[in-house]
């Protein structure tokens, strides 16, 4: 049985020219960048070149690029590296973020910082509103994700970095899900920090970077050398750096290829479900063009995903950080309650590279028969 793999909003397979980047560069680009000699220099050129891809990107300098390990220190670095600065400060973040912002702040909280969750409305949207209601003359940090990893819902960034131009508020995104998805350029988005993840875009996983604004203050979480502007500490994972850059070149040049495809994707699938009489709702508004994320009355989330899978289908419940327990998705719990019946019968599918249509199609088909099958029980 072939699996048909639905789940790459979770993390996505390495493309083949990625793979082929960081297989070379494991033997041939060994080299410390922080060395003198020729061979260090050839190491720096890499990571040089390799951050003025990242920079160029997202319309940013390249020393404004810092290395990490991927999305969720990059998160930890600019809200903790933020706070360090004014202790006890006032921040403002969203109910709906990534565990790897949610948790940081309430850290923060036990440390003594105040912190507002903002609500959502019932597509998953925060509003601008909201926010600037919230501003105290204390607020040293605004985080609010780009782009949400389980419902896809997009928020409205350009606003609310519009709302705080002027202010000393710190505005900081996870640009996690949408980057290599969405054309983003941080001038217009008014962000002071964003943060990336390569193995979301067909990347290698364990790298990332964090997006830092020229003059905008940050502490480092980790001590040691004085790599990346002494801003992150540690010797920089040069292939997987490259392979990273290999995989935003691919992702920025296909990108409005994908977005077609992935809508068409999305149809495809909705319209099979309609055909064999399933009745569903999406979750969310204004979504990412690669994640579907469906409620669908009479079957149990589950069950549902074991027979799935049972079926060669990989899709989730939602965040994969959470999956290994089946407790509600906070960010269904923001949007509906923590009483509705979507908590219990949502399911998310995520496309990516290596699908087509035909499989898309052969897997809302399986998943239409195993929602009647569950349905007789």
């Amino acid at each position: 049985m072939n699996r048909i793999y639905l789940d790459h909003a979770a993390t996505s397979p390495m493309h083949p020219e990625v793979a082929e980047t960081f297989s070379q560069a494991l033997s041939t680009v060994y080299g410390n960048p922080s060395s003198m000699h020729g061979t260090g220099r050839i190491a720096r050129k890499a990571l040089d070149d390799a951050r003025r891809v990242f920079a160029r990107s997202i319309h940013a300098n390249d020393p404004e690029i810092i290395f990490t390990s991927g999305g969720t220190e990059a998160d930890n670095l600019a809200i903790f590296g933020t706070a360090a600065k004014k202790p006890g400060g006032h921040i403002i973040t969203s109910a709906i973020e990534h565990h790897a912002v949610l948790h940081a702040c309430e850290k923060l909280e036990r440390d003594g910082y105040s912190v507002t969750y903002l609500p959502v409305d019932e597509n998953g949207l925060v509003r601008a509103e909201d926010v600037k209601n919230a501003l105290h003359s204390d607020t040293i940090l605004v985080t609010i994700m780009l782009g949400n990893n389980e419902v896809g819902t997009v928020q409205p960034i350009e606003e609310i970095g519009e709302l705080l131009q002027g202010t000393s508020v710190v505005f900081h995104t996870d640009a996690v899900q949408a980057y290599g998805v969405l054309p983003i350029d941080v001038e217009k988005l008014h962000v002071d920090f964003l943060s990336v993840s390569a193995h979301k875009l067909n990347g290698p996983k364990g790298i990332g970077f964090l997006y830092q604004r020229k003059g905008v203050a940050l502490s480092p979480l980790f001590y040691g050398g004085e790599q990346e502007r002494k801003r992150r500490a540690g010797t920089e994972n040069v292939p997987a750096i490259t392979a990273f850059a290999k995989a935003v070149e691919i992702a920025l040049a296909t990108m409005d290829d994908k977005t077609a495809l992935y809508l068409a994707f999305k149809e495809a699938f909705k319209n099979v479900l309609t055909e064999q009489g399933i009745a569903f709702k999406e979750n969310g508004v204004n979504s990412l063009p690669h994640i579907l994320n469906l409620s669908i009355p009479g079957v149990d989330i589950e069950s549902f995903l074991v027979n799935l899978d049972i079926a060669g289908i990989s899709a989730s419940s939602g965040s994969a950080c959470t999956a290994g327990s089946m407790d509600p998705s906070h960010v269904l719990v923001a949007m509906y309650g923590g009483e509705a019946d979507e908590l219990r019968n949502s399911i998310r599918f995520s496309f990516g590279l290596g699908l087509d249509v035909e499989q898309v199609q052969e897997a809302a088909l399986k998943t239409a028969q195993i929602c009647k099958r569950l349905a007789l029980k």
